[in-house]
């Protein structure tokens, strides 16, 4: 198989990451995420919007909000207004584009490549999620849902919509959750212990839900899994791979919860033996569907 049919199969634990600059920092998105790369176009600006928010600008037919990432991570730097790029990006099925200082190229990294950081390194208003050992230099992940959520709180998990619920007996089923963002993590097992389902273990990354999973011996009988896909160390599709080729493991149900899933990305899903796919945020329908695996 040559090197660039590898990102072709899934639960390879690989990703590629557009690399982009904002001041003297590098930065990579999942190429999974980006729409496209434009040049800059004019930006009309909105009033009453968000210190993060440029404006709006048009591409084609479509009306796009615009994010200053330097605004976004403190970057007072004068830059060259020659190199900026747009890069247009869907979240939570939200199209938003970021303004960056210059976009570099395309690469191939592993999620072993991918730390979390420390609380030193990241800081208590940081947006970073993940640091990436390239072979010269480190370039940051950040978290860009975090980033729009809190520019239209609507595009995040909203509980109050938990009362749409159909009441049901949840007690009693193990969920093992990997989710790496320490927000959505609370507000996971916050929804799901509110919903009903009491017995939940959660972890902040793929690598530590298998090193746990795959000692048998010391983990209580598994019900169904809740996976995100990116995340440090090990990614969602690597985690369900290993975990449906596991002898323990091969008929636990398993849930992929997401920002980025879509028709590119569902099969990949498939592929891996997941049982379902839900993309954030829609939190009633992730509970519909883990009710309907185990609460036949």
């Amino acid at each position: 198989m040559s090197q660039s049919n590898i990102l072709l199969e899934s639960g390879t634990n690989e990703l590629e990451l557009v690399m982009f600059e904002v001041g003297k920092g590098t930065y990579g998105i999942n190429v999974l995420k980006v729409r496209e790369i434009v040049q800059p176009v004019e930006v009309t600006t909105t009033p009453n919007r968000h210190p993060y928010v440029e404006g709006v600008i048009r591409i084609r037919d479509e009306i796009i909000p615009l994010i200053d990432l330097s605004v976004v991570l403190q970057v007072n730097e004068e830059t060259d207004q020659t190199n900026h790029k747009f890069v247009v990006a869907e979240l939570n099925k939200l199209k938003v584009a970021f303004r960056v200082h210059n976009v570099s190229r395309i690469h191939r990294v592993s999620w072993s490549q991918v730390e979390k950081p420390n609380e030193l390194s990241q800081g208590e208003f940081s947006h970073v999620t993940g640091i990436v050992k390239m072979e010269a230099y480190v370039a940051f992940m950040l978290d860009y849902e975090k980033i729009v959520v809190e520019v239209h709180p609507d595009a995040g998990i909203k509980r109050s919509t938990l009362h749409s619920l159909e009441p049901r007996n949840r007690e009693g089923k193990h969920i093992v959750i990997a989710e790496d963002s320490g927000i959505l993590r609370q507000l996971l097992k916050d929804t799901l212990t509110e919903a009903g389902y009491n017995q939940l273990t959660l972890y902040e990354n793929g690598q530590e839900a298998w090193d746990a999973l795959s000692n048998v011996d010391s983990v209580a009988t598994v019900d169904l899994v809740i996976t995100d896909i990116e995340m440090p160390r090990m990614d969602g599709h690597r985690l369900t791979k290993l975990v449906k080729e596991h002898p323990s493991y091969e008929q636990t149900p398993i849930v992929i919860f997401s920002s980025i899933i879509s028709d590119d990305l569902f099969h990949k899903g498939q592929a891996v033996g997941a049982d379902g796919q839900i993309s954030k945020p829609e939190i009633v329908q992730l509970i519909e569907l883990v009710d309907s695996l185990l609460l036949k």
